[in-house]
């Protein structure tokens, strides 16, 4: 093999993209419900400085867990729930619900 069809074979394969492995269906649909479970909680949750309603909680964990995802690090629930769904990554989460959160 010459020198140039190497380094061709060489830049063919580090422009291959990266595999990447999506959970399984049934870790998937776990996922799913507990996002739909922090969506329908109508709890509030302190990020950055600011309390976001229900909604907007579930839209950014799922942001985190997408993010993971892409990168290989979510295969099971119990990784979504212990990377992605149980504290902020830089600074911590609060959350109040029912009575805590009426008497703000």
């Amino acid at each position: 093999m010459n020198l140039q069809m190497a380094m061709g074979l060489t830049l063919g394969l580090l422009l291959v993209p990266v595999a990447r492995a999506e959970p399984s269906t049934s870790v998937q649909t776990e996922v799913e419900f507990l996002l739909g479970d922090i969506e329908r909680s109508g709890c509030e949750f302190y990020r950055n400085g600011t309390w976001r309603d229900s909604e907007s909680a579930q839209a950014h964990v799922r942001s985190k867990y997408e993010y993971l995802v892409a990168r290989n690090l979510i295969n099971t629930t119990e990784e979504f729930i212990e990377r992605a769904a149980t504290e902020s990554s830089f600074s911590g989460q609060r959350i109040k619900c029912g009575v805590m959160a009426d008497q703000r």
